[in-house]
């Protein structure tokens, strides 16, 4: 007898068979190797019932004739009728789906967007960015970037913020602002001296408030006082407290070594995207089936979950994004790879000085090329404040 799971997806239906000539009926189907199942005998009323697959209905009518049997069908069961009963009651079943689907549809989008930890203008700006990568009240969960993508754009596109934390709940989203806050300088009420903090060559000097104890192309050494908060004659003296600021001209040698050669890899632009439904550990393609093209890529995955109403279902909407690579080599000629250096030197000594410091000039001290590299030592003119303020204790004596 054949698998009975093949006969549900063919169809089987329950015979029942009356007449004198069952026994020759039943052997006439077995010589014919058409299969029988769950074959029971009614003595009383001279009846058979028993099972057949749907392709072997047909046949039963001429071995019903030959042997001078009735042939009836009690029951029909099998995919075909299930198939068949769906489509009787197609408004009921296109009604049940739709139903299903917007309900999935709404339980996947986004209802809410709370924003806290931002004024009104930095929340306006937000909202405002947030709408143009389509993050957005009434927009599907799956079409909009992940968090962390949302989070780096927000950071990267307005000024105003520090960090901002993004989070999905549900249908909501949930951003925490931490702004730029600008530490409001204080006025001093105390005494105090501006003190030199390194070694210079004072080139300019403003002073808003005490006696000045130094002059322009003076040297200067680190604790020197430049400003004091001393002011009188040695009568009448009073202590204020000095603010102002003092240039000082500082040489600053910066050493570089640039590879005149060399080899990275950088993506061309090219991309293929994959999308697929996953299961468990089953992965079934929806679009881009087989594996890339390209030699060298780098993959991304980013993986949505679904969810109906209230509950996560057990089924994600995984996108592959596969991005071309390629390596290429980098020459410098001697007179690029000089202004590279230089410029590498030059970025060097700005992340370690104030804001407000000038780089008046650069003189290069030394600078050759050996097994293919650059090596450059180049010193830098440099104008900036080096006044600190420095609390005068009372009673001190100078």
């Amino acid at each position: 007898m054949r698998n009975q799971w093949i006969h549900f997806y063919s169809g089987m239906i329950t015979v029942k068979v009356s007449g004198k000539g069952l026994e020759r009926f039943i052997n006439a189907l077995v010589r014919s190797n058409i299969s029988v199942w769950n074959l029971k005998r009614d003595v009383a009323e001279q009846q058979l019932t028993f099972t057949i697959g749907l392709d072997d209905a047909k046949k039963l009518r001429h071995f019903a004739r030959k042997y001078g049997c009735k042939v009836s069908f009690s029951k029909r069961t099998g995919l075909p009728f299930f198939v068949k009963k769906l489509f009787k009651n197609g408004g009921f079943l296109a009604g049940s789906m739709l139903f299903l689907i917007v309900i999935f549809l709404l339980s996947n989008m986004i209802w809410d967007i709370e924003i806290t930890g931002a004024d009104p203008a930095t929340e306006y700006k937000i909202e405002k960015l947030l709408k143009e990568i389509g993050v957005k009240k009434g927009q599907l969960q799956f079409l909009v970037e992940t968090p962390e993508s949302i989070q780096q754009h927000l950071t990267n596109n307005i000024d105003e913020i520090t960090w901002v934390g993004v989070e999905l709940s549900g249908t909501a989203y949930y951003l925490r602002v931490v702004e730029k806050s600008e530490p409001e300088k204080t006025e001093k009420s105390g005494p105090q001296h501006l003190v030199a903090k390194k070694k210079a060559v004072i080139v300019d000097m403003f002073v808003e408030e005490g006696e000045p104890q130094v002059e322009i192309h003076e040297h200067v050494t680190p604790g020197q006082i430049l400003v004091s908060g001393e002011i009188g004659n040695e009568d009448q003296t009073r202590l204020v407290s000095a603010k102002g600021e003092v240039y000082g001209e500082i040489w600053y040698k910066s050493e570089v070594v640039l590879p005149i050669e060399s080899r990275f890899q950088v993506f061309n632009g090219n991309e293929e995207r994959k999308y697929s439904l996953k299961m468990g550990n089953l992965a079934v393609p929806l679009w881009g089936i087989g594996k890339t093209d390209f030699k060298s890529f780098e993959k991304e995955t980013d993986i949505r979950e679904f969810n109906f109403l209230k509950w996560k279902l057990p089924v994600m909407f995984v996108t592959d994004v596969y991005r071309e690579s390629e390596q290429i080599t980098r020459k410098y000629s001697d007179k690029d790879a000089l202004e590279v250096a230089k410029e590498m030197a030059r970025r060097d000594l700005k992340n370690i000085l104030p804001d407000d410091a000038v780089i008046k000039s650069e003189k290069i001290l030394h600078h050759r090329n050996e097994n293919g590299k650059v090596y450059l030592t180049i010193l830098f003119h440099v104008y900036e404040d080096i006044a600190k303020e420095q609390p005068i204790i009372q009673g001190e004596s100078e």
